[in-house]
């Protein structure tokens, strides 16, 4: 298990949330004027549009996941299973931080 669960929770979550901020521009709406941009270009935008939210969710549901981390950290329950109660295997924490579950429960 990681020494400090919370400082690299806390360090992820904040990466992730740099991340979410530095693509605002991306999720933004895709103007409709044709004259300053192709109906090719335009289209590429909104698929660089369309990626970018997903990620952007994909982002939030992984920080949702960390905050639910810290708050097992919070109360002293971080390393066990919210299914069964049993221990986590140490090396699935380190491969996923904020695993809530066992491999066996997963």
């Amino acid at each position: 298990m990681a020494q400090d669960p919370r400082a690299s929770l806390l360090a992820l979550k904040a990466e992730l949330l740099a991340l979410s901020q530095a693509s605002t521009e991306d999720r933004e709406p895709v103007e409709l004027d044709q004259q300053s941009i192709g109906r090719l270009s335009r289209l590429d935008s909104m698929q660089v549009q369309a990626m970018a939210r997903a990620s952007d969710v994909r982002r939030i549901q992984e920080i949702r996941r960390i905050e639910a981390a810290l708050k097992r950290v919070d109360e002293d329950e971080y390393g066990w299973c919210v299914e069964c109660g049993e221990a986590i295997d140490p090396k699935r924490l380190e491969i996923d931080l904020a695993a809530a579950r066992c491999a066996g429960c997963a």
